[in-house]
């Protein structure tokens, strides 16, 4: 159950993220690319054990922590989108950091 429910909450954050990606004609490999990114990152945020008693941080930190590779890629063509992809981590992690410690998932 825990698994079936961690991939919800990433497939939900993937549509959100990638929703206004399709909206602006993003390249179909970058959208395919975030969705992906944002179906794996509720199980590494659920498995780390970071922050103790700081645990609605922990998923924004280490949101931006895993998308940092992938922004600074993005920085090199496009210079407007690195500061979206920063706010779309922090705001999608810490939503999906606070499902994990509701739902009892970290």
């Amino acid at each position: 159950m825990n698994f079936l429910l961690t991939l919800l909450i990433g497939i939900v954050a993937g549509v959100i993220d990638v929703l206004p990606m399709i909206k602006m004609k993003v390249d179909k490999y970058s959208c395919i690319s975030a969705f992906v990114y944002y179906i794996i990152i509720p199980f590494v945020i659920f498995g780390l054990n970071w922050f103790g008693d700081l645990w609605w941080i922990r998923g924004g930190v280490v949101a931006i922590l895993m998308a940092i590779p992938v922004i600074i890629l993005v920085a090199k063509e496009d210079k407007k989108s690195p500061i979206a992809m920063t706010i779309m981590s922090i705001v999608l992690g810490s939503i999906i950091g606070v499902l994990g410690h509701f739902f009892n998932l970290m």
